[in-house]
């Protein structure tokens, strides 16, 4: 498991999503309560008519509403305050002690309140008189052994109290630690960290619209000082089909007038225009410390290919930003579409209604700094160091390991070409030319004109531009749509690795994550993390989990539940829970599949203990991340379900290009139960 899905970033963030659905919650009540008083008005008022025609309006009114929120939801963002680091820093706040009833002592017996009654005899009062005195040393000795246990049970109190606020304290000092660690990790440039930090300024902001999903790819390059991510935009549903809606008494109905197509799908390019300059007026903003120089940002959403059918990213909108350039814009001011493709030169389908794509500028996976060499400094050679020649017939090597026909050219008069190459596929093959970099500084903007131009001089089909370092953001601005294609060092790395040939960059290299094969032995199953999961309410659930890839199940086999407690390999297995745990699954990320990117935890009510009950009962629920040793690594706050549903994605963990899990939070509930929930991952239920 990735220490940045049991980070405290995502942690927090998710922390803050959670309020953030508590906040839109108690929205939706508060308008479920005015519709219900306008329902109370309804059969207060003196004709069908009139109410009618005021709910007509009234639903116009919302989807002006909504429009209007669409269309000025970037300008709401650019008023909100910057996010920083120091947010996340938590304070020791600890409620002083408070033992209740536990405070008070036992009243003692009142000596006076035990007088002898009666006795008209002096054997009869002596008798009363004993009778008195043994009723008050009864009480008394009762009072003092409640007064004793009091006693205890409030030492007691307080060291539990005592233990359980330094508990507290550590946790908050240790969270704050690591918070400050971070921000010098940051300040260095860190990748990871800056991918951690800047993802949490996303995922903190408040104002995104509730309709609007939320979920980011990112990679950092270092040499470009430039962070690359892909956002998911919402989809062309976003924008309310209808216009207006007026009522006909002839008919008894409302007849909703149909929103023009052209008016529809402008608006809809405004929003995706506007989502990507939030996003980047965010990421800017919250950048305190200079790391970023430029953004290459790709917008997709999650839909299936209209030319495969297949689930899949597509690209929307891009764009490259330098810093510069958009600090000096006025986003309140501008109209989106045009700032993104004019202003900032970015691109954006001209028919996203119909899923038309764009080609993205950069993406995360292209970039180098996570991909570095395995092995010490004797096993693989040095690319910094290598003989400028010996590079050159390195790359030629490669060229010829995948496929292609390449040699290196004479140094007297090679035009600027070091090496040739060949591509005999048919159709997108033809002639290459290829200029090697050993660079340890970012590549300038002028070396990728000079291969164009070297391009268009031998009449070649391709430039490849090969560096041990990376390129900046003009760099990538100059290619895009040229027939040029940029190599940096960590993606060389890659592509060597890949066909078989060695290099590394420096001492300080280290192999990319990598994905296991379906054949991989059981000993890498040895390291797993179990999924406790606790909620509160009485209501019996089964809690499943669904290998996928995208939101399609692996197969039928990789449906974990009561019926099937185990995947066919293992990597994923349903286990017994440990308190405070109702459920619980073990995983193995690192051996799961390796076409999975998914695995998706489900909770559904258990018809056979509780037929007729939903999941309203199913509250303050949590995801318990533990290691193999039951030591909980963190918490994952999942959405409370809701009256009439009875099931619920809890959420899931999707892999990244990092090789990293990370947690994304559901909250889609399902009234049909399990059947309809896997129904809609592509399980077939007869």
């Amino acid at each position: 498991m990735s220490r940045r899905s049991a980070g405290f970033v995502n942690t927090w963030a998710e922390a803050q999503r959670q309020y953030q659905r508590q906040i839109e919650a108690e929205q939706r009540r508060r308008r479920e309560e005015a519709r219900l008083a306008r329902d109370c008005q309804r059969r207060a008022a003196q004709g069908h008519r009139e109410y009618r025609q005021a709910e007509a309006r009234r639903r116009t009114a919302e989807l002006d509403a909504q429009v209007g929120a669409l269309q000025g939801f970037l300008t709401e963002g650019c008023r909100g305050p910057a996010f920083r680091a120091s947010s996340l820093m938590r304070v020791e706040d600890i409620p002083p002690f408070d033992p209740g009833q536990l405070a008070w002592p036992v009243l003692m017996p009142d000596p006076s309140q035990y007088q002898a009654q009666g006795g008209w005899t002096a054997g009869r009062r002596a008798q009363a008189e004993a009778e008195a005195r043994t009723r008050f040393e009864h009480e008394w000795h009762r009072a003092q052994a409640a007064e004793a246990q009091r006693r205890q049970q409030l030492a007691a109190a307080q060291r539990e109290y005592d233990q359980r606020a330094e508990t507290q304290r550590a946790e908050v000092r240790r969270h704050n630690a690591g918070i400050s660690e971070a921000t010098a990790g940051l300040r260095r440039g860190n990748p990871e960290l800056v991918v951690e930090y800047f993802s949490a300024a996303l995922y903190a902001s408040t104002a995104w619209p509730e309709a609007f999903p939320r979920q980011v790819a990112a990679a950092f390059d270092p040499a470009a000082r430039q962070l690359v991510l892909e956002w998911e935009l919402p989809s062309y549903d976003v924008v309310p089909e209808a216009k207006s809606v007026r009522y006909v008494p002839a008919d008894d109905q409302d007849k909703e007038t149909a929103r023009p197509v052209t008016q529809r799908r402008a608006l809809y390019r405004e929003v995706l225009a506007q989502s990507l300059l939030l996003v980047l007026h965010q990421l800017f903003a919250a950048d305190e410390h200079g790391v970023l120089d430029s953004v290459a940002l790709n917008g997709f959403v999650d839909a299936p290919d209209p030319a495969t059918g297949r689930q899949s990213h597509i690209v929307l909108a891009t764009v490259m930003a330098q810093r510069a350039i958009f600090t000096g814009l006025h986003l309140e001011q501008v109209d989106a579409t045009s700032c993104l493709t004019e202003a900032l030169r970015g691109q954006l389908s001209s028919r996203p209604d119909q899923l038309t794509s764009v080609r993205p500028s950069r993406r995360p996976q292209d970039v180098g700094n996570q991909v570095v060499t395995h092995g010490g400094g004797g096993e693989e050679p040095d690319l910094y160091d290598m003989d400028p020649i010996a590079f050159e017939r390195l790359v030629a090597d490669l060229f010829r390991a995948m496929g292609m026909q390449a040699v290196t050219t004479q140094r007297s008069n090679d035009g600027g070409v070091d090496v040739d190459a060949l591509d005999p596929t048919p159709i997108r093959g033809g002639k290459i030319v290829v200029q090697v970099k050993r660079y340890r500084n970012t590549v300038p903007p002028t070396a990728v004109r000079d291969l164009y131009g070297t391009v268009q001089d031998a009449g070649a089909n391709k430039g490849v531009l090969v560096t041990t370092s990376g390129f900046g953001p003009g760099s990538h601005t100059f290619a895009r749509g040229k027939p040029l294609e940029l190599i940096s060092g960590g993606e060389l790395v890659d592509l060597l690795h890949r066909h078989g040939l060695r290099g590394r960059l420096g001492e300080g290299g280290r192999q990319a994550p990598a994905r296991p094969t379906p054949s991989a032995p059981a000993a890498s199953y040895d390291d797993y993390n179990v999924l406790g999961m606790t909620w509160s309410g009485n209501v019996a659930l089964d809690v499943c989990a669904l290998v996928c890839q995208g939101n399609r199940v692996l197969s039928e086999d990789h449906f974990v539940f009561f019926n099937n407690p185990r995947t066919p390999d293992g990597s994923v297995r349903a286990v017994s829970a440990t308190a405070p745990d109702k459920a619980a699954i073990r995983v193995s990320f690192d051996a799961l599949p390796a076409g999975a990117d998914r695995l998706v935890l489900v909770a559904a009510v258990d018809p056979e203990v509780n037929p007729n009950a939903d999941l309203s009962g199913f509250t303050d629920a949590c995801i318990r991340l533990l290691d193999p040793s039951m030591t909980e690594l963190g918490r994952l706050e999942v959405s409370d379900g809701r009256s009439g549903e009875t099931a619920l994605v809890l959420g899931s963990f999707r892999h990244r290009s990092s090789g990293d899990w990370d947690f994304v939070l559901g909250g889609k509930g399902y009234g049909g139960g399990l059947e309809q929930l896997v129904q809609d991952h592509g399980i077939e239920v007869e």
